[in-house]
């Protein structure tokens, strides 16, 4: 079932990519329009470097959270994986890492080239991209539970930025504070592995709460 979920998904995606083109697309012009508006300082565009890629990823993310249920919603695809005898919990999951591979994934990919522009090193570069790679599934579970409790609801995108962007704050932090630390060469360490607890804590209680919010969405 859960594989069947995410390779279901997966192809969804690939039929619609125009989405997940659009999303890189917002993603790739954010980045780009601050080395452009700011100039050639070096040293200043290296110091706003893991804020700029960070906020831009979080934003790119949320753009793609309003079609995690919703088109299984209208078509009634989503009230009959409620009925199946295997747990609600491994089908939000399921949905979950969908998405991550579809939005959080290139993503991470992509960073390092149009981080370039920033004059980062490439030991910077390699922490940018392996704490995207942590950030980014805890960004799409978190955002999971807010496309659950406004599913069906009329301006559901904005209240999906409403309830999630709070949320993802801890995320954002620490994802920009290890790029920080290795752009002023400190240890790492220590943010990427507040990053992976907050993976574990968003694995175990996210798709637990999504599940709930999809009943209470659908009764």
């Amino acid at each position: 079932m859960f594989r069947w979920i995410v390779v279901r998904d997966l192809t969804l995606a690939w039929k619609g990519r125009v989405d997940v083109l659009s999303t890189l697309f917002f993603f790739l012009i954010v980045v780009s329009l601050f080395p452009l508006g700011i100039g050639p300082e070096t040293y200043l565009l290296r110091l706003i470097a893991p804020g700029v890629v960070w906020v831009a990823a979080l934003l790119a993310s949320m753009l793609s959270l309003g079609r995690l249920f919703a088109n299984d919603y209208q078509d009634g695809t989503l009230e009959q994986l409620l009925l199946t005898p295997q747990p609600l919990y491994l089908v939000v999951l399921g949905k979950g890492l969908a998405l991550w591979l579809v939005s959080g994934v290139p993503l991470a990919l992509l960073s390092p080239v149009l981080a370039i522009q920033f004059g980062l090193s490439g030991n910077t570069l390699f922490v940018l991209v392996v704490s995207l790679l942590l950030g980014t599934p805890v960004l799409a579970l978190i955002g999971s539970i807010g496309a659950a409790l406004t599913l069906g609801l009329r301006g559901g995108g904005l209240l999906i930025s409403i309830l999630v962007l709070p949320l993802c704050i801890p995320v954002l932090i620490f994802g920009a504070g290890a790029v920080d630390a290795s752009i002023m060469g400190s240890g790492v360490q220590g943010s990427l592995s507040l990053l992976g607890a907050l993976l574990v804590l968003s694995l175990v209680f996210a798709p637990w709460a999504t599940a709930a919010a999809l009943r209470i969405s659908l009764e």
